[in-house]
């Protein structure tokens, strides 16, 4: 059974900084791609940044880049997602997720933590 445990969201002014956490116990795969994704209110989930195995290849999307940093330590299965330069707009259900590889990871996980709250004030 997989589990994917978040923490580090909470309320920060604009400007500010936020670091997540996302824990992975029960690993499906040998090796496994992680990401990060964002559901803001009344608004589709969408990705936000995704990792490889070996942190070789790392994918943003195009409004956090240059602000958001994903990361990740295979010795403690655990994916970071380091947030800069907060904005109002960045708000959002924060929801880490896992599987076989970056492609997969980006676009259908199949393996989703149960989401940290991001709020961000102006």
């Amino acid at each position: 059974q997989v589990q994917l445990v978040e923490s580090g969201g909470r309320l920060v002014q604009a400007g500010g900084s936020l670091r997540l956490s996302c824990a992975a116990s029960g690993r499906p795969f040998s090796t496994y791609a992680m990401g990060w994704f964002r559901q803001a209110p009344g608004k589709e989930r969408e990705f936000v940044a995704a990792i490889s195995w070996t942190g070789n290849n790392i994918y943003y999307t195009d409004s956090v880049k240059g602000r958001f940093t994903i990361s990740r330590d295979n010795a403690k299965n655990t994916v970071y997602l380091q947030m800069n330069s907060l904005k109002p707009e960045d708000t959002a259900v924060y929801y880490c997720a896992l599987d076989a590889n970056t492609i997969r990871v980006r676009t259908t996980p199949g393996y989703w933590g149960q989401g940290t709250q991001v709020t961000v004030s102006s």
